[in-house]
């Protein structure tokens, strides 16, 4: 009896064994046929119409209190005059970059202390934007840029998109008839957009220069902004 229980256990587990060996064999995917890369892209020009004007200044002196309350000062004067005609969307008010650090002789020490502060214009209202930053006279002008507003940007990306979308689907359909098939079913797909457009121009201006301009309006001209959208993916061909 021992004997026949000794042998049916072997057997039980020979068969445990190959049935581990069977399941442990690596399952290779069947090889892709009949798949095509595709790849498009939209593209939309558009006009900037988001405005930053940044403005500045820098004070030096051997003592780091006294620099620093005079750039306190400065900035404390621009800012009440910014905030006079902020509104928001139209021209936002920030502070930027304020910084101070000491200035050292030839002998290693610590001989004097230099500093800087900046304000930040920025929106949608040009003529706000520039005729406030003539009217700060404790500032000087820093640089000029232009961007797109976020709603301007998803407004033309919708387009590019579209425009993306028809030449994927119209380059897929020629890829499958010139390898002789009928059509074309989407296997996986992504969407990509950015924005292209001119580098930020600078403009600089002298402090001396401020009291003449006061008032005045700071000369500006927008460019443009190229919105591309690039889909691409794969298709199976039928």
């Amino acid at each position: 009896m021992r004997t026949s229980e000794s042998i049916a256990a072997c057997v039980l587990l020979a068969g445990a064994a190959m049935a581990s060996a069977v399941m442990a064999q690596p399952v290779y995917p069947e090889p892709l046929q009949n798949v095509a890369q595709i790849s498009a892209t939209g593209s939309v020009e558009v006009q900037q119409d988001l405005l930053s004007i940044s403005l500045n200044t820098t004070r030096d002196g051997t003592d780091a209190g006294v620099v620093q309350t005079q750039l306190k000062q400065a900035l404390d004067t621009a800012l009440a005059v910014a905030k006079q005609a902020a509104a928001p969307g139209q021209m936002d008010v920030r502070t930027g970059n304020f910084s101070l650090y000491p200035r050292y002789g030839k002998d290693g020490k610590i001989n004097g202390w230099q500093g800087s502060t900046e304000l930040v214009l920025e929106g949608k209202d040009f003529p706000r934007i520039t005729s406030t930053a003539g009217k700060i006279q404790t500032l000087t002008m820093g640089n000029v840029s232009f961007a797109l507003s976020r709603e301007q940007r998803a407004k033309v990306e919708g387009e590019a998109q579209a425009q993306a979308i028809e030449r994927f689907k119209a380059k897929a359909s020629e890829v499958a008839r010139s390898f002789g098939f009928s059509n074309y079913s989407l296997r996986e797909v992504s969407i990509n957009a950015n924005d292209q457009g001119p580098i930020p121009r600078p403009r600089m201006m002298a402090m001396s220069a401020k009291a003449e301009m006061a008032d005045s309006s700071v000369p500006v001209e927008a460019g443009k902004s190229t919105v591309l959208v690039n889909v691409s993916g794969s298709v199976q061909m039928k």
